[in-house]
């Protein structure tokens, strides 16, 4: 963690320079011998002399929380314990902070800390009822005078409570009970809420907090043919992104809600923006052959240039990018990205990898990875199949692959390699199938259902002991439960049994090679059930190919590897990939 020296008090402010001179207040190289402890930021005071960051030991999801002294540059004496946490915010003055336990058994709780007093101390603010299955974020608006408490059920409904703490108010309710998300942002004296109630592709509404209520709402920007992902306030215009098949556009609306223009995005890129001073703003772009690229914009003009850009050795001359339109097993059309060199001569003989997510609401946008580089680089097809239970393309795509509905998503993957091989792209002996976390049950659940469509499959840090996808066995993640299904419920377990792939295991299968990944500090996702399913293939296989597990036991769904770590890991992994294809 880096701070940069402010300016003197009579100089011009400066801008914000990515190859500036910075101070080094935490480093985390010291604090473990296989560099696998990370710290992040988790608040910093309002005059800037208090900082909490926490501390993560290997990949765990529990972390501890520190106070920093920053003027002095010395832990204080107030740290809140090994936990799993949400978010912090200090209150104005600085001298005390809000933060989010969740406790796995009770569940998320709000809490404030006075600085200089025991925990014991700390008071309870709001929670009470919320079990292990929610989540709860805390924040202040206007200065401190309100806190903000949003609370997620899972991935599909938001409940939002507003409490004036300035008079000591009650906890009022913004919206509660309605299946629908809520992100709020506190813009001018109004809460605007980017929304699905009412509108699967999202819109932009406004409530004033004296009277906050759904039925005072008013629409500020109404739900259009795309997806709206979220807006910036910036130079009193709102910059709206959309997702259109996928890719980005930002629109431009005046305060009222009137259109005012379009900013020019490159296909097949993911774009954020955000606000600068002086009529300015930094728009970020990435994609499949574009690394990370922040440009400083000239809002009056459209003039860009280059701010910064991730540097790497790596040319994306000659690469091509195209969108291809599978149809699922019940006749459901989606888009898959497609990444491959010019001079690759398509006639059904190259190593493919193809990868995906399906899940929790997660878009899978157009992103440059360094993997998928070295192996387009190397004469591979690289393929992203967008998939049902995200929200590519609203609430309803999401809904269409959660809970008794997840079958879709294996179908849905299963279909696109399916269409890679009829398209001439590939064939079963060169396919490989790559996905982690969410994305390893996706994987793992296609292997088992259609072995013979792949030569290699990449699983890591999987769900994939869905019968026992319960309470207890989630730990952490309860709020899976709500995306998932829950085991104790008798029809819920029937369609979570039905696709787990432990369970689905069959003895003398020709099943292609296999390579998972987890370790002991896995608290999201039991490693147990890479374990167990590592072992269930290596004794039900007849196809003589390997099945194998790489463990490490500092690792988990948090990370809990140094750079040096990562590099060997995803060696290894394409390396596997690529023998097992028969790449050159």
């Amino acid at each position: 963690i880096y701070m940069r020296p402010a300016p003197d008090q009579e100089a011009e402010p400066r801008p914000i320079d990515p190859t500036g001179e910075y101070e080094l207040l935490i480093d985390p190289h010291t604090m473990s011998d296989d560099y696998s402890v990370s710290v992040a930021i988790q608040a910093v005071s309002p005059d800037g002399k208090r900082l909490l960051y926490h501390v993560r030991d290997g990949g765990a999801d529990e972390r501890e929380i520190r106070l920093l002294d920053v003027e002095a540059g010395v832990d204080l004496p107030d740290r809140l314990p090994w936990a799993l946490y949400g978010t912090t915010a200090f209150t104005p003055d600085g001298d005390a902070f809000y933060y989010v336990l969740r406790d796995r058994t009770i569940g998320p709780r709000v809490y404030r800390h006075t600085i200089g007093t025991p925990m014991s101390e700390d008071v309870e603010l709001f929670g009470e009822g919320h079990g292990p299955e929610k989540f709860i974020n805390v924040r202040q608006l206007e200065d401190g005078r309100y806190l903000l408490y949003t609370v997620p059920h899972g991935w599909s409904k938001h409940d939002i409570y507003v409490q004036d703490i300035a008079a000591n108010g009650p906890i009022t309710p913004v919206v509660e009970d309605v299946y629908a998300h809520f992100n709020p942002q506190y813009i001018d004296g109004q809460l605007y809420l980017h929304t699905d109630m009412g509108a699967s592709n999202y819109r932009v509404m406004a409530a004033d907090l004296d009277n906050p209520g759904p039925e005072n709402w008013r629409e500020v920007i109404p739900e259009g043919e795309d997806v709206m992902q979220g807006f910036s306030l910036i130079d009193d215009k709102f910059y709206v992104r959309y997702l259109h098949n996928v890719s980005s556009q930002i629109k431009i609306f005046e305060k009222d809600g009137t259109p005012a223009g379009e900013m020019e995005i490159p296909e097949f890129h993911t774009a954020t923006i955000r606000g600068g001073r002086d009529g300015t703003a930094f728009l970020t772009l990435n994609g499949f052959t574009t690394p990370r690229t922040v440009y400083k914009v000239d809002l009056e003009t459209g003039e860009r240039e280059v701010w910064d850009r991730q540097e790497l050795d790596f040319d994306p001359t000659g690469i091509a990018v195209e969108q291809l339109w599978y149809t699922s097993k019940d006749g459901t059309r989606a888009p898959m990205f497609v990444v491959h060199r010019d001079d690759v001569e398509l006639d059904g003989d190259n190593p493919t990898l193809l990868t995906g997510y399906g899940g929790f609401n997660v878009s899978r946008t157009p992103r440059f990875s360094t993997r998928t580089a070295m192996w387009v680089e190397r004469g591979g097809v690289w393929a992203l199949a967008t998939l049902r239970g995200g929200s590519e393309f609203g609430e309803e795509w999401h809904r269409a692959g959660q809970l008794e509905n997840k079958q879709n998503v294996f179908d849905d993957f299963i279909a696109a390699a399916e269409h890679l091989i009829a398209a001439g792209y590939t064939n079963p002996k060169k396919l490989a199938i790559q996905g982690g976390s969410n994305g390893g049950l996706l994987v793992a659940s296609a292997l088992t259902q259609r072995p013979e469509l792949y030569a290699a499959v990449l699983c890591t840090f999987p769900d994939v002991d869905m019968a026992r996808f319960f309470l207890h066995t989630t730990r952490n993640n309860a709020p899976a439960l709500l995306e998932y299904g829950n085991g104790v419920i008798p029809e819920q377990f029937e369609f979570l049994r039905a696709y787990s792939p432990v369970q689905n295991v069959r003895d003398h299968v020709k099943y292609p090679a296999v390579m998972l990944a987890t370790g002991d500090l896995d608290t999201r996702v039991p490693p147990l059930a890479a374990r167990k399913f590592t072992a269930e293939l290596q004794a039900a296989t007849s196809s003589r190919k390997p099945v194998i597990i790489r463990y490490n036991p500092r690792e988990g769904h948090a990370g809990g590897r140094g750079l040096s770590q990562s590099i060997e890991n995803g060696a290894m992994e394409m390396a596997f990939l690529l023998q097992q294809l028969g790449a050159n």
